[in-house]
């Protein structure tokens, strides 16, 4: 009797083992992939900004005979281009407004003198950082006292004339070969007419530095440059009806070769500004000289690069 009560007791736990192996077992936790931070771009080759607005305190007025002044300046990745932009941007005011020196001295004086006493009311070293754009501002306080001054002098003499100036980047080519930015102005200072003008600058990122026109031509090619933007011109005074024949017009306006340049679509663009290759009424004129005949006068890089071959669909027999 206890024999059989062994055996069936030793049957019992084997059954049991049995029916526990056969129970499923808990799937494990499934693991989840790490999060990876995805790759940055570099975007030290690339030029990314945009124009900003410098506030220029004008006083109050009213009427159609305000006088309106805008300056913006390039805020972008390129630390080196915005200040070389500013620096154009007031070689540019100083071409369109005159400022004497004894106003700029003056001027210079009174912001000094702001300067010390808002530092000495500072309460943090924050309040104290000048940005690039509050010191574009204060080195434009001449040629705003100097495009007032010029307002009330023609309010004096009973005008009712509405001058204008500005004067604004804008980045026209971001990436390879050659970044551009192009520095447009337009003034209207009273008289007939106002002024305009765009001029282009050309940067190599990879090399923080800016590229002239010289620098793109291979060497000895300047005269055949010449030679190529010569016949565009007479094709373009040709068209244009500015004359009958290109003898009678350059008695007056003679051809030079710009120095204002950038790479265009189709060809390398030179830019003249206003009277220098034509009248007032041509505004400011472009000469665009294509890359077919720019082959053995631009250096390789600043070529478009060729056209890929398509493979002929054609089976070719033996």
């Amino acid at each position: 009797m206890l024999q059989q009560k062994k055996i069936w007791v030793t049957s019992l736990l084997v059954t049991s083992i049995a029916l526990t192996a056969c129970q499923p077992q808990p799937a494990e936790p499934e693991k989840k992939p790490e999060n990876t931070p995805a790759e940055q771009p570099d975007l030290s080759t690339k030029l990314i900004g945009d124009a900003e607005k410098l506030q220029l305190n004008l006083p109050d007025c009213e009427g159609n005979n305000c006088p309106e002044i805008s300056v913006e300046r390039l805020s972008s990745n390129q630390p080196f281009i915005d200040q070389f932009v500013d620096t154009q941007i007031l070689k540019q005011l100083s071409l369109i407004l005159s400022v004497s020196p004894a106003e700029d001295q003056q001027i210079q004086a009174t912001e000094s003198a702001a300067s010390e006493v808002a530092a000495s009311e500072a309460k943090s070293a924050l309040a104290s950082v000048e940005t690039p754009k509050l010191k574009l501002e204060k080195a434009t306080q001449p040629y705003m006292q100097a495009f007032l001054k010029l307002d009330q002098e023609l309010k004096a003499l009973s005008s009712s004339q509405q001058i204008s100036l500005m004067i604004k980047p804008k980045i026209l080519n971001a990436d390879v070969p050659l970044a551009t930015v192009v520095l447009n102005s337009s003034s209207y200072l009273g008289g007939a007419h106002g002024s305009s003008s765009q001029q282009y600058y050309n940067f190599d990122l990879k090399n923080q530095q800016q590229v002239e026109l010289n620098d793109i031509l291979l060497p000895n090619q300047k005269a055949v440059l010449e030679q190529r933007a010569y016949a565009v011109f007479k094709t373009w005074v040709t068209d244009a009806k500015l004359a009958e024949n290109i003898q009678d017009y350059e008695q007056i306006w003679k051809f030079k070769l710009s120095n204002n340049f950038y790479l265009g679509q189709q060809g390398l663009i030179l830019q003249y500004a206003e009277y220098e290759i034509g009248p007032y009424v041509v505004g400011l004129p472009r000469l665009t000289i294509p890359y077919d005949q720019l082959q053995t006068v631009l250096k390789k890089q600043y070529l478009p690069a060729p056209a890929p071959v398509e493979a002929s669909a054609a089976a070719t027999s033996k």
